[in-house]
């Protein structure tokens, strides 16, 4: 009974450790891949299985996170309260979350197409590599990215089951990878007294706040420039301008009030501000290919 009991309990506690509501982020650039590759059919089933596949890619991918990096956290004033170093997920756990996420990750792809199966192992490798990352390279924020830049292309090729034609979702993927490398590294300006000190690298650590601010604007400056080929690509109208328009806004809502003198507005940029871009840029595009 016992077991029973804690058992919610235990996956509260490990939802709460994957940050699961943040796949918010990049799922909506997966659908909009997929449905942008089936576009006008709709198929639901196939919609499903993406859904899974990155849930499950993406939590995976936050459990070894946390698993691998909970030493690093333990030393970190800001991450001392993460579940792995309280105690309120057991390590044991974690790992079995983990591997039940790889095993629905790698089902989702079977039942998509032969093509995503095969090609699961190569997805999975930088969701491994990206924690131990900040280990050799000044730049993990840029490991992190070709592991998002997966997710359109993955949907693209679960829907289609091919490479042909999946320039667009190339592009888009590329876009989405430098998106979160970016807004990581206006994350990581929190910690670098602390990174200097235990001697975890980051761009900020090894450059400095400015100069890491000033790389992260170039490299949304250069996703800008990706959303705005991949609407051409793929003959997008007026509504994706639009939606871009409102994303140029956040961008820039988020690099002004994240100054070196000030990050205490870093929460409001990487949560509010890029949980929105994801949202209204799938929105626009969605009403662009349903309405025009």
């Amino acid at each position: 009974m016992t077991d029973v009991a804690e058992q919610p309990g235990r996956v509260v506690s490990f939802l709460r450790l994957v940050k699961v509501e943040h796949s918010i982020f990049a799922l909506p650039f997966a659908y909009l891949a997929a449905l942008t590759a089936m576009w006008p059919t709709i198929n639901w089933f196939d919609l499903l299985w993406v859904t899974v596949a990155m849930i499950s890619g993406r939590t995976f991918a936050m459990a070894a996170n946390r698993i691998l990096d909970r030493r690093i956290d333990a030393l970190n004033p800001r991450t001392q309260n993460r579940e792995l170093v309280t105690g309120a997920v057991s390590v044991r756990t974690a790992w079995t979350g983990a591997l039940v996420s790889l095993v629905f990750l790698f089902l989702a792809a079977g039942l998509l197409n032969w093509l995503c199966l095969v090609l699961a192992p190569l997805a999975v490798a930088p969701l491994v590599i990206y924690p131990y990352a900040k280990r050799f390279t000044n730049f993990p924020h840029y490991v992190l990215a070709l592991a998002q830049a997966v997710a359109p292309v993955g949907a693209w090729i679960a829907i289609t089951g091919t490479f042909a034609g999946s320039g667009p979702a190339w592009v888009l993927g590329v876009a989405v990878g430098l998106w979160i490398g970016g807004f990581d590294i206006i994350y990581a300006c929190q910690d670098v007294e602390i990174d200097r000190q235990i001697g975890v690298h980051s761009t900020p650590a090894r450059f400095g706040v400015r100069t890491a601010l000033h790389i992260s604007t170039v490299t949304h400056v250069v996703t800008f420039a990706l959303f705005v080929w991949f609407g051409a690509l793929v003959g997008l109208s007026w509504l994706w301008w639009a939606g871009l328009a409102l994303t140029a806004a956040a961008f820039v809502y988020q690099h002004v009030v994240v100054t070196p003198r000030d990050l205490s507005k870093v929460n409001r940029a990487f949560f509010t501000a890029n949980g929105f871009v994801g949202i209204a840029l799938f929105v626009f595009a969605l009403l662009d290919l349903v309405l025009l």
